[in-house]
């Protein structure tokens, strides 16, 4: 039976019952509960970043760590933590990077004109924490791409109401967390937002060159981490990557036309998203599937590339899913997450160490879907509140008037 998408979109967006927060609650509860209970230092990927700065408050360099893949910046940021007893670490940075997540989805939800209360807004945040693997995978390792996670839905709900330059700012802010939203710099060059621009590049220098200043080696991100990251890390880190360029190898294919495939698939991708851009249709999925293009784009060819690097994009795609002619209602966009539900079993992928052939697949599928969309047209007039999209398609459902009124 086919089912009406409007009719659909109409029952996501009235709001939700108590029931089913109370659910999100407990799934959200327990996924950090988990990683404070087994994991130390707040997980394994802010440990690194805590051992920098503590090294650091001892008079060495940060960069001794060759994991320890941040800008200067990101440094003072850690420092704070060197202070809170283990025990007190241990809990609360499961349930920080909970909470970025949550903030992140809140975000994207209101870039789209979705109500926060809405059922939409419940089932999809309980969706990824519960069916989308990376999510967990995120919080036990308390890894600090949950703030690109956070940052980007906020950039792009600040510029879809004008404030241009705070967008920039808070892009910058998690640039010198994580140089990972650094590809956005684009989005305000297909724009021409010069002083949008400006402030995402200066941030991140002006933070950084003030703690560089602090630092033994100021120099250590640029001689020791960027050829670290050239040469393709080490061999702890090269099984976890999902980029083509780091999985392509491992299936015998040369590096040299592995590294030329992936650049060749991030230019078309880049290429993809500045036609997207400049189709100019009115509403949020414009930019929304611009920025989520060119951080796709980035990834097939950034080293590393991992899994959790996909919950950058997906709350922001996901949640247009309320709009008309969103990606999110293409097909491909759910086939891409069918290797990322948990506990499924896939035959020779069992082990950790192949999981990024999985990881890849939807890393590609994604990428080459969301081009293609970016590439094709869409009726004008079909994005906006969801509401009003809903009451527009389905004319017999709106309130009658009242009969004393005539």
């Amino acid at each position: 039976m086919v089912k009406d998408k409007s009719g659909i979109s109409g029952w996501l967006v009235r709001p939700a019952g108590r029931s089913l927060w109370a659910v999100l609650v407990v799934v959200l509860g327990v996924t950090a509960a988990r990683t404070a209970r087994a994991g130390a230092g707040g997980g394994m990927d802010n440990a690194i970043v805590v051992r920098a700065a503590r090294i650091w408050l001892a008079g060495g360099s940060p960069y001794d760590d060759p994991r320890f893949l941040y800008l200067p910046s990101a440094v003072l940021a850690a420092a704070p933590q060197v202070l809170l007893p283990p025990a007190v670490l241990r809990v609360l940075v499961p349930l920080a990077v909970t909470g970025c997540l949550a903030l992140g989805w809140a975000c994207a939800l209101r870039l789209h004109r979705t109500p926060l209360h809405s059922r939409f807004a419940a089932l999809g945040l309980l969706g990824l924490a519960a069916g989308f693997a990376p999510f967990a995978h995120l919080v036990r390792l308390g890894n600090w791409t949950v703030a690109a996670a956070l940052a980007l839905p906020l950039c792009l709900l600040l510029a879809d109401r004008g404030r241009w330059t705070a967008a920039g700012a808070v892009v910058g802010a998690a640039v010198a967390l994580k140089p990972l939203l650094a590809p956005v710099a684009l989005l305000f060059l297909f724009a021409r937002r010069w002083r949008a621009l400006g402030a995402l590049v200066l941030v991140p220098a002006l933070a950084s060159g003030a703690a560089a200043l602090l630092m033994p080696d100021p120099a250590g991100f640029f001689t020791r981490t960027l050829p670290f990251l050239a040469d393709g890390g080490d061999a702890f880190m090269r099984p976890y990557e999902s980029s083509p360029a780091a999985v392509l190898p491992r299936l015998g294919v040369p590096g040299t036309l592995a590294g030329a495939l992936a650049l060749l698939g991030a230019a078309a991708g880049v290429l993809c998203a500045y036609v997207r851009w400049h189709r100019a249709d009115p509403g949020p999925l414009r930019p929304a599937e611009t920025a989520a293009a060119l951080m796709l784009s980035a990834f097939l060819v950034s080293r590393p590339s991992y899994d959790h690097y996909l919950l950058v994009v997906l709350p922001v795609l996901l949640a247009g899913a309320t709009c008309a002619g969103s990606f999110a209602r293409s097909p491909w966009f759910w086939i891409a997450l069918v290797p990322q539900l948990p506990g499924l079993s896939w035959p020779y992928l069992e082990p950790v160490r192949r999981r990024a052939f999985l990881d890849s697949v939807t890393l590609c599928v994604l990428a080459v879907a969301l081009a293609r969309h970016c590439r094709g047209g869409r009726a004008p007039g079909r994005t906006g509140d969801p509401r009003v999209l809903w009451e527009a398609e389905n004319p017999e459902r709106q309130q009658m008037p009242d009969p004393s009124a005539r």
